[in-house]
């Protein structure tokens, strides 16, 4: 069965190791994630975010973080599943559960940035009811698309 539990900083190397093993299968880590995996503690718990973690059994098979970006907006981030968990809808048991994290946080809205190319994660966020919304240009360099939902 698998349980979501909250971070805590003897968690910190497999939030560093799962997403650095997604992030570098498609894409290259940008300065911005190398901080945030190191320093999950400052760059994201300190500045009123949140990071769970699926385990199964004694093993943390995935995770998932909020950012907050402002009073009542957070952006769901790292959201990353080990291979031998994939296809078991363990990334629907971490939306849900960061969903309800984030709303008992104060979150109004969720945002997150993707990429076009990544299409199981898209239907995942569709399913969860996040929109497509214009990106900023250039926030981070393997993004193309801006998604939302309201709380």
């Amino acid at each position: 069965m698998v349980q979501i539990i909250d971070y805590s900083p003897d968690l910190q190397p497999y939030f560093e190791k799962i997403n650095k093993a997604w992030v570098q299968k498609y894409f290259s880590l940008e300065p911005f994630d190398i901080e945030q995996l190191l320093n999950p503690q400052e760059i994201i718990l300190n500045k009123g975010g949140a990071i769970i973690f699926a385990k199964e059994g004694e093993e943390i098979i995935g995770t998932v973080g909020l950012s907050k970006s402002a009073e009542g907006i957070f952006e769901m981030i790292k959201m990353a599943v080990i291979p031998q968990a994939q296809g078991r809808k363990v990334g629907q048991l971490l939306a849900t559960s960061i969903l309800d994290k984030a709303k008992t946080m104060g979150a109004k809205k969720v945002v997150l940035y993707s990429n076009t190319k990544l299409e199981a994660a898209l239907n995942l966020y569709r399913k969860f009811g996040f929109k497509e919304t214009p990106p900023e240009c250039g926030k981070y360099g393997r993004c193309d698309i801006k998604m939302e939902i309201d709380l």
